[in-house]
């Protein structure tokens, strides 16, 4: 059988499964208000939380950087792709997540595939030795690719249940004796789905008591939770606690593209050397590299940006929760509008889109059966006038769809 014929029955399978997703596409830049077939449209569905896509000061840096420093550097970083503003952007992270260094990706999923098998996958001085991954059932596509390139012979990989701190407990303390060289504990900050914070005061303790390393993926974080956006340690009071901290900066940094892993100069130091995707990938374009510094130079200066995002959510919370919609109760501005079917799911996300709101539906297999979703993200580029234009439209068609 041709490869093109399994292609085709296979897009007939999803599409009949309603797995299959359609790609609207854009005809502005991204903002709270787009165009969208000639037409403006709330954006519900975006991750640029703080706006920062379309800044101004943001903007400008993006061209500053192609005047000054060029388009590309054509290089990956230990040949010629260093640029002193590279160096520059890795030290304004360091400082801004409490860390001692920084190492920039090309994504946060580049980077969560480089950390984990260049750490398990290593000798490091022993011939042998077995490490184990704990991670939590709900992580991030990323991380868990990421450990799939940790070589079975040298890794264990265990699942603990959706922020369960009493399962984990158990599985570590199962393993008390055993002869691991390194116990690792994986999990989201954010978990994208749902909205909801890992409990990270909880594991940072648990992972002190068993000698165990926390990995922190804090992409939907960054710029998001915490008093100042310095993520979920800010936001638990671990600042400077967690052990390595990944993260995006294609999301409420400004929503182009990059990642990056902070913690101990000698873990960043490591990964320079023997993480695969930062020694055979491109570094990033100057444009983003300075239009990333202007972004974290905005958050340190301007505290209200992060409190437009959080008032902008509480009030899309309270009130979609007041027309008579269900949502998983939290407080991060993705906001999970639970509906259970995913021909409703679908069918809302299109009626929606013809009211003038841009929101996208989930199903299984993105979440479990029965339990699919519009996930409404909301950011500081909203004003209340948006959101109450959006919260008509979900009344409109809710009644409509009786679902309210």
């Amino acid at each position: 059988m041709k490869i093109n014929d399994l292609i085709v029955a296979e897009l007939a399978r999803l599409e009949e499964s309603k797995t299959f997703k359609y790609e609207t596409a854009l005809e502005s830049a991204q903002a709270g208000v787009v165009k969208v077939k000639k037409k403006d449209v709330v954006m519900l569905a975006s991750n640029n939380y703080l706006g920062m896509a379309n800044h101004p000061l943001v903007k400008k840096a993006a061209i500053d950087g192609i005047k000054q420093y060029g388009y590309g550097v054509a290089s990956v970083r230990f040949i010629c792709g260093t640029q002193t503003i590279h160096l520059e952007l890795e030290k304004r992270i360091s400082k801004f997540v409490g860390a001692e260094d920084t190492i920039l990706f090309s994504s946060c999923f580049a980077a969560n595939e480089g950390f984990f098998a260049s750490i398990t996958n290593e000798k490091l001085g022993l011939d042998h030795y077995k490490d184990v991954i704990y991670s939590d059932r709900l992580n991030h596509a990323s991380i868990i690719d990421g450990q799939r390139l940790c070589r079975p012979e040298t890794t264990d990989k265990k699942i603990y249940n959706h922020a369960d701190m009493a399962h984990l407990e158990r599985l570590l303390e199962e393993d008390r004796d055993k002869n691991y060289r390194l116990r690792i504990v994986a999990t989201d900050g954010v978990f994208s789905m749902e909205g909801d914070l890992a409990p990270l005061h909880r594991l940072v303790e648990i992972c002190r008591k068993h000698d165990a390393m926390l990995f922190v993926d804090d992409s939907h974080a960054i710029g998001v939770c915490g008093t100042s956006g310095r993520g979920t340690p800010e936001e638990f009071g671990v600042l400077g606690r967690v052990d390595v901290l990944t993260g995006t900066l294609g999301k409420a940094i400004g929503g182009a593209s990059g990642g990056y892993i902070s913690g101990s100069k000698e873990l960043i130091s490591y990964l320079r050397q023997k993480s695969r995707p930062y020694t055979f990938s491109n570094s990033l374009p100057p444009p983003i590299v300075l239009a990333c510094i202007a972004s974290f130079d905005l958050l340190s200066k301007d505290k209200s940006i992060v409190k437009r995002l959080q008032t902008n959510t509480a009030y899309f919370r309270r009130e979609i929760k007041n027309l008579g919609f269900t949502i998983l109760d939290g407080t991060h501005p993705i906001v999970p509008v639970m509906l259970g079917e995913a021909s409703i799911a679908q069918d809302m996300s299109a009626a929606l889109l013809k009211e003038g709101v841009y929101i996208k539906g989930l199903w299984f297999p993105v979440v479990p059966k029965g339990e699919a979703r519009l996930r409404a993200q909301i950011s500081a580029a909203l004003t209340e006038k948006d959101l109450d234009r959006a919260l008509e439209a979900f009344k409109k068609v809710g009644k409509k769809m009786n679902v309210i």
